[in-house]
């Protein structure tokens, strides 16, 4: 078996970028704040994205089923006002052919105003306060399949009204968000964790044991020693291996 590397698009959690977090707000483990660690119905361990790491132990990866039926309170994941500028990180493994949503934000009204949809064609759902972008102005990233059956890296980066989608260290697209200025997303409401509300489909994927969520200032992404600067209040969804 071949022994990990230290590349991909994730965050580093160590060194000059722990010192430049420690003013601001702790991580959020998201996992755990959707109690992935009781084993839920539908959920259960399997070996990670790295299954040989040198001098530590094998990444644990969740299996997650079409069983599982699992949500929070916005508010338990994000206590804090949700960033108008954000990243998410995450290292993915959906079953083949699949198309469903990975993770979903619902206001107080019970309205998807955030979603990140996952599979053979990926869609970035985002709703303001004003109700801007419309449903025909998503992104759409037609070009990028998620759902081969493999394990991927995948950064989504959100930065005044542009949407960068980077996919195993490499940056794929960019598309406008036509979104309002000073956008808000309610914390009011719930958030869904492998599919929507009403859905049909549900997302059936390995995704590897670490989840956090950062709130902090200009962020840096660490991608194959390459630093991608990040001038933007930053929300991280970190899914890959514990360097």
């Amino acid at each position: 078996a071949e022994l990990c590397r230290d590349c991909g698009a994730h965050v580093s959690v160590g060194g000059d970028v722990l010192s430049f977090l420690h003013n601001y707000p702790e991580p959020v483990d998201v996992l755990k704040a959707l109690d992935f660690q009781s084993s839920p119905e539908g959920v259960r361990k399997t070996p990670g994205f790295c299954t040989v790491r040198r001098g530590s132990k094998p990444d644990v990866a969740y299996r997650v089923t079409k069983n599982a039926q699992i949500s929070a309170p916005t508010k338990q994941l994000f206590p804090g006002v949700f960033p108008e500028d954000f990243s998410i990180l995450f290292t993915i493994k959906p079953k083949a052919r699949l198309q469903s949503f990975l993770l979903s934000i619902y206001n107080k009204q019970g309205l998807q105003q955030l979603g990140v949809e996952v599979g053979r064609a990926p869609v970035f759902l985002y709703e303001d306060q004003h109700g801007k972008p419309t449903p025909e102005e998503y992104p759409l990233f037609r070009s990028i399949n998620l759902a081969d059956g493999k394990w991927h890296r995948v950064a989504i980066s959100v930065e005044k009204k542009s949407i960068t989608v980077f996919v195993d260290c490499k940056k794929k697209l960019t598309k406008a968000l036509k979104r309002s200025d000073q956008a808000v997303i309610d914390t009011e409401g719930i958030t869904v964790f492998g599919t929507r509300i009403l859905d049909d489909e549900v997302f059936e994927v390995n995704l590897n044991f670490r989840l956090l969520v950062y709130l902090c200032f200009p962020r840096r992404i660490v991608c194959s020693g390459k630093i991608l600067r990040k001038k933007m209040l930053a929300i991280t969804l970190l899914l890959g291996c514990n360097y």
